[in-house]
């Protein structure tokens, strides 16, 4: 009888691990099932959070940090895109081929940084192309790329975008007359671009709007001179259509 007895409670700590491995796969379970509830699956972001976990735990081979995937720039669209939202990606990107080829024959390429982002196509142009260090008028030679640039604004697939003019600096201090403060450089920095858009280039007012974050949006560490060359710059953004705030009449 104690035989028995003493089998039958051997057997049971043998399958204690069930309980503890149901559990987790049950709490596993829920967690998916609340992921989905909160928001539609992004095929390619879900790849690479899986890839992210590979090699963390030392079970699989791998990184330990979650993998952005530039589908844009790659050319591969996610599947889940309207077909307005695939015509209009589809000419961000061939836009932004269209301005990097521009800028390589100016030999500019490294002063001009195109990027498609969540808000729409970033034009990134480097303080040292537009203006003298510390100063906000708009230096000649620049002039002639604001043209183009102007042009490209008013071409007939992008005139029902909204453009968002934004000046940024490094984190070196300015405390002049006219500017005591980096927020005054970055700000009327953007502001002559957009008064230039609009008056050499007619651009619609309604449609265009210009800010200045002085350095609290950098793209790059201010540990180095040449990071902080990256931070000083002019945004041109042209924004999708879910994020436009100007709509023609």
């Amino acid at each position: 009888m104690n035989r028995k007895r003493r089998s039958s409670t051997n057997n049971e700590t043998k399958n204690d691990w069930m309980l503890t491995y149901s559990d987790m796969v049950t709490l596993l379970l829920c967690f998916f099932v609340l992921l989905f509830s909160f928001s539609k699956i992004d095929a390619q972001k879900f790849q690479a959070i899986i890839r992210s976990f590979q090699g963390s735990l030392g079970v699989l081979e791998g990184g330990k940090t979650i993998e952005e995937i530039p589908y844009i720039n790659n050319g591969n669209l996610p599947s889940d895109l309207t077909t307005v939202e695939r015509e209009e990606l589809e000419d961000f990107r061939v836009l932004k081929a269209h301005i990097e080829e521009y800028a390589k024959e100016k030999g500019i390429e490294n002063k001009i940084i195109v990027e498609i982002e969540e808000r729409g196509l970033i034009i990134r142009v480097l303080d040292n192309l537009f203006f003298d260090s510390g100063k906000a008028d708009i230096k000649h030679q620049a002039k002639e790329v604001l043209l183009y640039i102007g042009d490209v604004l008013k071409e007939d697939k992008f005139k029902d975008k909204h453009i968002k003019i934004e000046g940024h600096t490094d984190t070196d201090p300015i405390n002049t007359y006219r500017f005591p403060s980096n927020w005054e450089l970055s700000a009327i920095r953007a502001t002559n671009v957009l008064r230039f858009l609009i008056e050499k280039k007619d651009i619609d007012g309604s449609r265009i709007s210009s800010a200045g974050y002085a350095y609290y949006r950098p793209v790059a560490s201010n540990d180095t001179p040449e990071n902080k060359a990256k931070n000083r710059r002019v945004d041109i953004v042209i924004l999708k259509s879910s994020y436009g705030e100007w709509e023609p009449e």
